[in-house]
């Protein structure tokens, strides 16, 4: 395919074109995908995963993921022009053209689903074909603009990675797989509306249905205190179901708390740079719990 790209008439390099490209990836936002989609390989067994459901199992999941990157880059362009966070994007800036865009997330979304039927189990490659549809079909092109709901329910898509490594080192959707699916699904909501509290001006002039546009700011910061208590009593799940144990319960406690506490902090300020900074924690808070979840596993399996 040509990937050859032009800003303002002039051809860019190949490390340009390449930087580009990588952008619509989001790379950021694929790493702590694959992040979580480890930590569900790893506790769905008690020993060591095979090496090459770990790589290309994880190879195959980060392509899908950046797949659906891509497609939301391609029918959010118009609206990535008219927000400050995002106007300066390839496709926005022209470095990218719709046509290669269309191409590459094609070709990504086709490797991944042959690498994951190769080397994992027809149950991860289904699951990983329906997330990518949910997210970049569902969610991006209609849930996104139509209901102020959108992040609660395309949430799902979002929160797959963890089951997709647990399904691929199982074969099953097992209750461990679902809980830590569960976890990011719950934590997905006040994430991204601590943002949207933050880019409201310009989820509006996006005229991007966001909660805090339909409802209300103050609306929106009870809904996200609400969560984040939800939240804490969904991470306790894998102590109850008894996967893990006593050190992950502690973290668990700990990060709930701070998360808690950013979430009041944001409820009873007027000033939006708070949601920037508890949108900025959640981020940590998911790193952080993931973590804990694979060190308790395999601290409890050694004794």
């Amino acid at each position: 395919m040509t990937i050859s790209s032009r800003v303002s008439g002039q051809p860019l390099s190949w490390q340009q074109t390449f930087a580009a490209y990588l952008e619509l990836c989001k790379p950021k936002v694929v790493a702590l995908m694959i992040l979580t989609s480890i930590v569900g390989m790893l506790l769905a067994t008690p020993g060591m995963v095979p090496w090459q459901i770990l790589v290309f199992g994880n190879i195959g999941i980060a392509l899908a993921a950046s797949a659906a990157a891509v497609i939301n880059h391609l029918a959010d362009y118009r609206i990535d022009s008219l927000m400050q966070r995002t106007k300066y994007r390839p496709i926005v800036k022209g470095k990218v053209s719709i046509r290669n865009s269309l191409i590459f997330a094609t070709t990504l979304a086709i490797l991944a689903l042959i690498i994951l039927l190769t080397y994992t189990n027809v149950l991860t490659t289904g699951l990983t074909f329906l997330s990518l549809i949910v997210y970049a079909g569902v969610y991006t092109f209609y849930l996104k603009h139509a209901t102020s709901q959108n992040i609660v329910i395309g949430g799902i898509a979002g929160a797959a990675p963890p089951l997709l490594g647990w399904t691929a080192v199982s074969g099953n959707t097992s209750l461990g797989g679902l809980v830590l699916l569960l976890i990011i699904f719950v934590w997905t909501p006040p994430h991204f509306w601590a943002l949207a509290i933050y880019r409201v001006e310009e989820y509006a002039k996006a005229k991007v249905p966001m909660l805090p546009i339909t409802h209300g700011i103050p609306y929106t910061k009870l809904n996200i205190l609400l969560y984040t208590f939800l939240l804490s009593a969904t991470t306790l799940l894998p102590v109850i179901i008894s996967i893990l144990g006593w050190l992950y319960l502690i973290c668990a406690i700990l990060l709930n708390a701070r998360f808690i506490y950013w979430a009041i902090r944001l409820y009873r300020s007027d000033d939006k740079s708070i949601g920037f900074k508890t949108f900025k924690f959640s981020i940590l808070y998911l790193l952080l719990l993931f973590c804990a979840l694979l060190v308790d596993h395999y601290t409890h399996s050694l004794l």
